[in-house]
């Protein structure tokens, strides 16, 4: 028997921009609400990985910062005073009555009425190039993420792919580095049109189509870079201080497909309302996935608050949808 004090209407997995928001949202819907988070402080890969990161598509700001947008979110979701668990990895999540959902830590058991899952893509791993001596320099010149710019400052920087953080740190590092240089093997950038445009309007060195990454120079730390042209076979080497490797994340997603919800292809699926094939478990953000998604904060916060309307509307079937 599960204790009253215990058991929460809704517990929020992860406390990233789109965890933060349901947190915000539940307690706007009178719920007893719960966070709980793998990282020590709040934020999620914002704030882990990308604090310094200018963000461009979030509904209200030209632009912000990553650190400066959760510390705003953080503000809103604590107004109705959640309870917060930092530093606990959620390892379990089962259905034990109506009503009743237990979560597994390394730490002890959660108790809740329901669960919204928005730990953002899930366990995380950069993808690496299988180049040699990549892994010797990594932490000495080779980079996966800037969570500062300021040790990038009067620096050569290459960056490495086409994606929305490739193009905007390559944008970013234009009046703090040195010299910035971005290449990419595809013939299309994987970013929004409107940043690609201000990339090949910028400074930054752009090398695309073909391009790639061949050869890391340096012994104790990078020294210099081979580039070459996939197409042409043809190489340059080029001296720089440090090497982004921007190419996407390996995403394990088995941990959620052990607690029972459905996986489909990078995500688990859901229904319109948020809801997974489990009772009471919802999911939004970027771990969520059905026909049409968009990798969007903004987007994540309305599915948010779609999944708290829904979790509000099963704990209480006299509520209105608001």
């Amino acid at each position: 028997m599960v204790r009253q004090s215990d058991m929460y209407d809704v517990t929020v997995i992860g406390a990233g921009p789109v965890g933060l928001y349901a947190t915000y949202y539940a307690g706007l819907r009178d719920c007893r609400t719960k966070i709980l988070e793998t990282y020590p402080e709040v934020g999620g890969r914002l704030i882990s990985m990308y604090p310094e990161k200018e963000i461009f598509d979030v509904a209200g700001h030209t632009k912000i910062l990553a650190r400066d947008l959760i510390t705003l979110l953080t503000e809103q979701a604590m107004q109705y005073n959640p309870t917060v668990v930092s530093n606990e990895r959620v390892t379990g999540l089962r259905i034990r009555g109506e009503r009743v959902i237990e979560l597994s830590t390394p730490k002890g058991r959660h108790y809740s009425q329901t669960v919204v899952i928005a730990a953002g893509c899930g366990a995380i791993v950069p993808r690496k190039l299988d180049i040699p001596h990549l892994t010797d320099l990594e932490g000495h010149g080779i980079l996966y993420y800037i969570p500062s710019f300021e040790p990038l400052r009067g620096k050569r920087v290459l960056i490495v792919g086409g994606g929305n953080s490739a193009v905007d740190w390559a944008l970013s590092l234009t009046d703090i580095a040195a010299e910035v240089t971005l290449v990419h093997r595809m013939y299309k950038f994987q970013a929004h049109e409107a940043m690609v445009d201000r990339l090949l309007a910028s400074k930054v060195n752009v090398k695309f189509p073909y391009f790639t990454l061949k050869e890391v120079m340096g012994e104790e730390k990078v020294t210099g870079a081979v580039i070459w042209n996939e197409r042409s076979g043809k190489e340059e080497r080029i001296e720089v201080d440090a090497i982004v490797l921007s190419i996407g994340m390996l995403t394990n997603l088995e941990p959620f497909r052990e607690w029972g919800v459905n996986i489909v292809g990078s995500g688990i699926a859901v229904a319109t309302d948020m809801s997974t094939n489990m009772p009471g478990v919802y999911a939004a953000g970027d771990i969520a996935t059905y026909p049409g998604k968009i990798l969007l904060i903004s987007a994540g916060a309305g599915e948010a608050a779609t999944a708290v309307n829904a979790a509000k509307e099963y704990i209480d079937a006299g509520a209105l949808g608001r």
